[in-house]
């Protein structure tokens, strides 16, 4: 196991290498000069390329892509043009949030998806099961921008708040960033309970994909499971439906379900830029959306940076966790 996550993390090299080339690559030919955005439109001609001299934007582009790579061998992300702030200071500030809201939107998804999975393969072919193909087939269909535009109209003047993660009179100071954990350990019940309720639409409206794929693999490894000769003879010996369902085929099942999981879940952190940008939920996706518009370079390459090591990390301990469950698979070979 130690050699394969080893080769693995070796490969994360080019993986990132190549990640940081596109970046760079799009950052500096589709984005528009950073020098308007941060000067203003007022600037003189000759302030903006005294600005950009300073940046290093006015040395070839081979050049600039070097010295961005000696930058990232030593961890150094950068400054933002916008907040000069370091670009490790402002993603370790913002990264709580989308964590927050991505963990509760696996949770969400994992228990509504794996639910509505079971009772669909159990119930094959009947009511149950088409309501669930109905709704796995939405869940799938709808964009993320429109079910989340339609949450806040219809919660704009109710009693779950449709924007930001916490009432500002209530916001805690220090602390680990992780509201509800801060709440907990502080407890606040009050504290607790308002973020909470910011945290129902966007988790919510992220959940929604991941919970129409996990229930659709659900239903399909269940499926799978209960035509096995071990679920027969369980039903002969006599045992309760219910316990061959749960402690035979769900277990059984439920394998290939943690590995979709656990993809979906490095899908979530990756992929909250939408719903965080409605709902004005303060993570690195609203982040890298203000940055892009600001051709805030250093804030979008190290954000994207940061969500692609994590994507991998998240994928490596996924492949991990799936052989140490499954007896059969040996990191990608089955044992003879």
């Amino acid at each position: 196991m130690i050699n394969y996550i080893f080769k693995r993390l070796i490969l994360l090299i080019p993986v990132v290498l190549g990640v940081a080339t596109i970046v760079f690559l799009i950052m500096r030919v589709f984005l528009t000069d950073p020098s308007q955005s941060v000067l203003g439109k007022y600037a003189t001609p000759e302030q903006r390329i005294e600005w950009r001299r300073d940046q290093g934007l006015e040395e070839p582009l081979h050049i600039q892509y070097f010295v961005f790579l000696k930058d990232l061998v030593s961890g150094n992300f950068g400054k933002s043009y916008k907040t000069n702030l370091p670009i490790s200071k402002e993603v370790f500030l913002r990264f709580p949030a989308t964590a927050e809201l991505a963990i509760s939107a696996i949770i969400l998804a994992s228990l509504v998806g794996v639910t509505i999975g079971v009772i669909s393969a159990v119930k094959k072919n009947s009511i149950f099961d088409n309501i669930g193909s109905v709704f796995s087939l939405m869940g799938v269909s709808i964009p993320v921008f429109w079910l989340g535009i339609l949450l806040v109209m219809a919660f704009c003047n109710g009693f779950i708040p449709t924007g930001d993660r916490i009432d500002m009179l209530l916001k805690p100071t220090g602390g680990t960033g992780f509201y509800l954990l801060d709440a907990l350990i502080l407890g606040r019940f009050n504290l607790f309970l308002d973020a909470f309720r910011h945290l129902i639409l966007p988790s919510c409206t992220l959940a929604m994909h991941s919970t129409a794929v996990i229930a659709r693999m659900t239903r399909s490894s269940v499926l799978e499971t209960l035509d096995q000769d071990y679920i027969r003879t369980a039903r002969a010996k006599g045992l309760p439906e219910r316990k061959v369902i749960i402690f035979h085929a769900l277990r059984n099942a439920l394998i290939p379900v943690i590995t979709v999981i656990g993809l979906q879940f490095g899908s979530l952190l990756a992929g909250a830029v939408l719903t965080e940008t409605i709902f004005s939920w303060p993570g690195i996706g609203k982040y890298t959306v203000e940055s892009v518009q600001s051709s805030d370079f250093p804030a979008v390459q190290g954000v994207v940076l940061v969500v692609a090591i994590i994507f991998i990390l998240v994928n490596l301990f996924v492949d991990v966790i799936y052989a140490l469950l499954d007896p059969k698979i040996k990191f990608g070979k089955r044992s003879e």
